[in-house]
């Protein structure tokens, strides 16, 4: 059986071969002899024979030389064939063994240490310091930017702009952000080392650079009434000139970042506003640009923050999709932040910020919705917490400048963005809010709080179309207040109503603090009126207030209130008479809406009586609160005698000597002081260590004027009419009442 299996060599193909034996012909002779035997012997395969030629490496070597010259004999010309290709097959060391193999393992898997280390020479080691040296090419010195470069900077820019000459200017102009920085370090191919040429630079810089650069990229001017930007990217000359242009930009905004003072900033800010379309086309830097500008808008001077709220304006105008988003947000947490504190110099940026948030709003309705929804949402859970677990943390958390300041933020979003079908139905959760935060604590000291909502109030009321009753929070006043009774302290200033939302102790027994709400009364009540003027159902609305100003007419003694109410009764009357003898001659019925409101709509055009007052009303009004934000005094007070004699017995003598030295006593500054000691919102009572001191300087008032009181009434009433009628004749009427 076996030999009928065996075939030639030279019928074997190299495959069969390397699976066969290397028998020769003598061993096929007596392998049917030796065959019986080991049958039963033999349990591992034939193919054990060829192991040691296919791992030559795994046996000894005596063995494998022997099979190979074996099969130089049977086949000479395969042997040929592995000389030529595999000559390391052939060639091999006799001492070759299994032992060494295993001791050659042992090596491989476990490192040993040389039996001595050899010392690193000092050649070789600056050698290598060299290697490193001439891989790391030493940087050129620095070239000194001067004035004669920069003039030809720009000659040649306004000639004909290369990428070589961008390229020169732009790493100047790195060099300048640089050293606004400090980073010395920095590699630069230009230095600047004097004041005068930075300047020169930064200003050539923001001059030609925008031109410069729309001409070497040959971008076309945009048509007039064209709206949507030219993306420089849409040059052939991009891709060339974008690192040297991405370099430029990203160093303006470090520049921004780095400037202090705010006519610089403007400047620069006029030239970033030029390159927003660059920063269109440059993802990273134009994420930076917008960081910048929100710091700009939410905490610069007056300029700077109406030239970072044009550039954020551009950028999300272009890009919504992109950006709006993420700057709504981080605008949002800015204006946040920046109203904490309210003072007569921080409030007009505060309402510049309201103002312009709510523009950025309207771009788009459906991502104003989300925002919306979820912050006024957060406003909602605050008064819950507030209204369940009645802590003075909880209180403190409705009751501050940010939580109204916020509400009034959505009010005027909500009214800037009407009509809108999207945020309509926010209008209805927002006057809960609005409505719960008033109900919370409702003490005489929280007025100004509640007087701050109502505004809000109205505002939303008057520009949606949507009646919130906001009167009955202001006739409560009415009801709860007793103005007949006796300040207990003389004022020496008064109380500015729009930087506070609490009162102190001693503020609820002073003069100016009844002056002071019966004014806040009117304008409000006026105000509220105002927008219901030209409605059908005016009479209607106004009959609770004309019963409660009656009452409160009857019941008050004090002329000068009385005079303003009767006033506003007046008013209020008139207007309801006009709109009853209107209705008397319509020819439909209250149930036909489209008739009704042509009937309003074409009153309101006509104009009304109470329409009319309000308009000129309005005009000395915003007047008079300019002056109170520019922080200037309503009232002016008279200089203090020189040489006030000394008391011995007084106890006020102290206050006194200071009044003698310091003529500043009666400042503006002091003032200012009050009104951030009116303005704390915490609980403590630390604010009556303030009062107490405001008490002596009243008491000081008190006495300077007794000693002159002639003086008082017939010098400081003409200055008095530049302002506010009722701190100057008015005054002296209600304390003989």
């Amino acid at each position: 059986m076996a030999g009928k299996n065996k075939r030639k060599l030279e019928d074997l193909s190299v495959d069969e071969f390397m699976l066969s034996g290397f028998d020769s012909g003598e061993e096929d002779d007596c392998e049917d002899e030796e065959s019986t035997q080991q049958k039963g012997k033999m349990k591992k395969p034939a193919p054990q024979k060829i192991v040691p030629f296919l791992f030559p490496f795994s046996g000894k070597a005596s063995e494998h030389k022997d099979q190979l010259s074996a099969l130089k004999r049977k086949d000479p010309e395969f042997y040929e064939f592995l000389q030529q290709n595999d000559q390391k097959l052939l060639n091999f060391e006799d001492s070759d063994s299994l032992e060494d193999e295993e001791e050659d393992e042992e090596e491989r898997m476990y490192h040993k240490l040389p039996s001595q280390l050899e010392e690193a020479d000092d050649d070789d080691d600056n050698d290598a310091g060299e290697s490193v040296k001439k891989d790391v090419k030493k940087p050129k010195e620095a070239t000194k930017v001067t004035e004669a470069m920069i003039e030809n900077w720009r000659t040649g820019l306004r000639k004909e702009p290369t990428a070589k000459l961008i390229r020169d200017i732009t790493q100047a102009f790195k060099a300048a952000v640089a050293t606004t920085k400090g980073d010395s370090e920095e590699l630069c191919r230009y230095t600047i080392s004097d004041s005068a040429v930075f300047n020169s630079l930064i200003l050539f810089c923001i001059k030609d650079m925008h031109a410069a650069l729309n001409k070497m990229l040959k971008l076309k001017a945009p048509e007039k009434g064209q709206k949507k930007l030219i993306l420089p990217s849409s040059s052939a000359r991009w891709q060339k000139n974008q690192i040297d242009i991405k370099m430029y930009i990203a160093g303006v905004v470090q520049l921004l970042s780095s400037l202090t003072q705010s006519t610089v900033v403007a400047a620069v800010l006029r030239h970033a506003n030029q390159m927003v379309p660059y920063y269109l086309c440059l993802p990273k830097q134009c994420r930076h640009f917008l960081k910048s500008l929100i710091k700009h808008w939410s905490t610069g001077e007056e300029t700077v923050r109406v030239l970072a709220f044009l550039a954020l304006n551009k950028i999300c105008r272009n890009k919504q999709e992109i950006y709006l988003n993420s700057v709504l947000k981080q605008m949002y947490i800015a204006y946040v932040k920046n109203c904490k504190f309210t003072s007569p110099n921080t409030l007009p940026m505060i309402n510049f910020m309201q103002r312009t948030l709510a523009e950025m709003y309207s771009l788009d309705t459906q991502v104003s919705y989300q925002h919306a929804f979820i912050y006024i949402r957060q406003l909602a859970i605050h008064l819950r917490n507030a209204m369940n677990l009645k802590k003075k943390e909880t209180y403190q958390s409705v009751y501050n400048w940010q939580y109204v300041h916020c509400l009034y933020l959505w009010c005027r979003v909500l009214s800037t963005i009407y009509p809108s079908e999207v945020l309509e139905p926010l209008i209805y959760p927002l006057c809960q809010v609005i409505i719960g935060c008033i109900k919370l604590v409702p003490i005489s000291r929280y007025y100004p709080l509640r007087l701050h909502c109502v505004r809000a109030i109205i505002l939303l009321s008057a520009n949606t179309k949507t009646y919130v009753p906001a009167l009955p929070f202001l006739l409560e006043i009415l009801q709860r207040e007793d103005f007949n009774k006796k300040p207990g302290r003389m004022s020496i200033k008064p109380i500015n109503f729009a930087v506070i939302l609490k009162l102190s102790k001693t503020n609820l027994q002073e003069k100016a603090y009844k002056d002071g709400l019966v004014e806040q009364l009117y304008d409000l009540i006026l105000e509220n009126f105002h927008t219901q003027a030209c409605s059908v159902g005016f009479p209607e609305l106004a009959l609770p207030t004309v019963v409660q100003l009656k009452v409160f007419l009857k019941e008050c003694k004090v002329a000068n209130y009385c005079k303003q109410m009767r006033q506003l009764l007046e008013k209020i009357q008139e207007n309801s008479s006009y709109i009853t003898g209107r209705r008397q001659k319509a020819a439909f019925g209250v149930a036909d809406v489209t008739a009704v409101a042509a009937w309003e709509k074409q009153v309101a055009e006509e104009g009304t009586s109470l329409t009319k007052y309000y308009s000129q009303w309005k005009k000395l009004r915003e007047k008079e609160i300019q002056l109170e934000i520019s922080g200037k005094e309503r009232v002016k007070m008279p200089k203090p005698h020189p040489r006030l004699p000394l008391d011995p017995n007084n106890t006020n003598h102290t206050f006194q000597r200071k009044l003698d030295s310091d003529r500043s006593f009666f400042s503006i500054e002091s003032d200012d002081e009050g009104l951030e000691d009116l303005s704390d919102l915490s609980y403590d009572d630390d604010e009556e260590d303030v009062d107490d001191l405001e008490d002596d300087s009243g008491d000081l008032y008190v006495s300077v004027k007794s000693k002159a009181p002639k003086k008082m009434l017939s010098t400081e009433l003409k200055e008095v009419a530049e302002g506010d009628e009722d701190m100057v004749e008015d005054l002296e009427l209600s304390d003989q009442d």
